[in-house]
């Protein structure tokens, strides 16, 4: 099942166009972080983002989100960050440790700067999960991951 946003509908009537945002993206899984990437930047950009308010940053795996994200909002001006990555199950709980340190990193970064750090990272048993969520049956969540900086944004 997709998620319906309902902020969708409210943030046509937003000037974005001054909001700086940054993105930091995992490498980890590129062929759906890819994905994630480019559908968040197109929303963004769809709702007023100027592309020259853009921060792209890369890093290796989803633990580097956390680190990325701290430098990110201690070095450059911008009003909130959405993190993009991709951990699949493997044969261990490997994926939990991961999933649960990068959530609970991320909600301490957002705290520290009292900046909203947005949690684009799909957490799926397997690949065909993954891409159910970056563009097939269940929604894109690089773009819902836009949505909702926006309206978090609007909210400040």
């Amino acid at each position: 099942m997709s998620f319906d946003s309902p902020f969708n509908s409210n943030l046509n009537n937003i000037d974005f166009s001054v909001y700086k945002v940054g993105i930091v993206r995992s490498l980890w899984n590129a062929n759906i972080t890819d994905i994630l990437l480019s559908s968040c930047i197109n929303q963004l950009k769809s709702n007023g983002i100027k592309s020259s308010n853009l921060i792209t940053k890369n890093v290796p795996g989803s633990m580097e989100l956390v680190h990325a994200t701290n430098i990110l909002l201690s070095n450059d001006d911008v009003d909130g960050v959405i993190t993009l990555g991709c951990i699949i199950k493997g044969e261990t709980d490997h994926d939990k440790y991961i999933a649960t340190a990068v959530a609970n990193g991320l909600v301490s970064v957002s705290l520290k700067y009292n900046k909203p750090v947005i949690f684009g990272v799909l957490t799926t048993n397997t690949m065909s999960q993954a891409l159910d969520r970056c563009g097939g049956k269940h929604g894109n969540k690089g773009a819902e991951s836009a949505d909702t900086l926006l309206s978090i944004l609007d909210f400040s």
